[in-house]
């Protein structure tokens, strides 16, 4: 019983813990209570699966109105690389749930595309927003440099207007890379930073390696409470 005791003190200790350091969730969903709203999004940057230290950028969405059809966002994004590097984003992707029909944009990214490959091992994205025409998110020109910040707005179509929408998996397109030895072009992945949406997206989540520990120290548990007591039962006295 005493074993039992310390291991429920130790995993509660353990729970206070995963969850006082929360992690942003890559999800949020939006609706018309979250007109007014932004999220920022903080991109890395690897290619074939390495890290790029310094390559990095960020993208700040506020949705502005929902119409008969669509989402209405402006748009804010930062190149941050640094060190030694430079670098131009040339695209930005995320996808949408439910499925869009259409997308539009203006400003800096004021090209767009559905169901296209993102390079770097990321498969189709529900929508890419890019700096140039071309016919694929995977290069283009335009975009914004190092130090730079481009900002427009992005129109997401339905056939009608859900009453609400998740957006999800973030990712950026680097080109135009200096600094990085022989690598020139490169992918990021995004998290949700900040939200000021009152809606589900950016509620804190524990981080999933904490959820799995957790999850073996429950199982831990329940196998002591069901283990035999070892030794000699002492008979009660008289």
């Amino acid at each position: 019983m005493q074993t039992i005791k310390h291991a429920l003190t130790g995993l509660a200790a353990f729970a206070s813990l995963t969850f006082a350091a929360p992690a942003w969730a890559d999800a949020i969903t939006l609706d018309s209570n979250s007109i007014g709203d932004s999220f920022t999004v903080n991109f890395d940057g690897f290619s074939g699966g390495t890290s790029i230290d310094g390559l990095t950028s960020s993208a700040t969405f506020t949705l502005t109105g929902i119409t008969s059809t669509g989402y209405v966002f402006d748009y804010s994004v930062s190149n941050t690389t640094s060190g030694s590097l430079d670098s131009r984003v040339s695209s930005f992707a995320f996808d949408v749930d439910p499925g869009i029909v259409d997308a539009s944009s203006t400003g800096a990214f004021s090209y767009s595309v559905l169901s296209s490959k993102y390079p770097n091992g990321i498969g189709t994205v529900d929508v890419c927003f890019k700096g140039g025409d071309s016919n694929s998110c995977g290069g283009n020109s335009g975009g914004v440099l190092t130090g730079d910040t481009g900002t427009g707005s992005l129109t997401l179509g339905f056939d009608a207007a859900p009453e609400a929408i998740t957006i999800s998996d973030f990712f950026v397109r680097y080109q135009s890379i200096s600094g990085a030895g022989n690598i020139t072009s490169a992918s990021g992945a995004g998290t949700i930073s900040s939200s000021s949406s009152s809606s589900s997206g950016g509620t804190p989540v524990p981080e999933p390696g904490m959820i799995g520990i957790l999850g073996l120290g429950l199982a831990g548990l329940a196998f002591a409470r069901r283990r035999p007591r070892r030794g000699t039962a002492h008979p009660a006295t008289a």
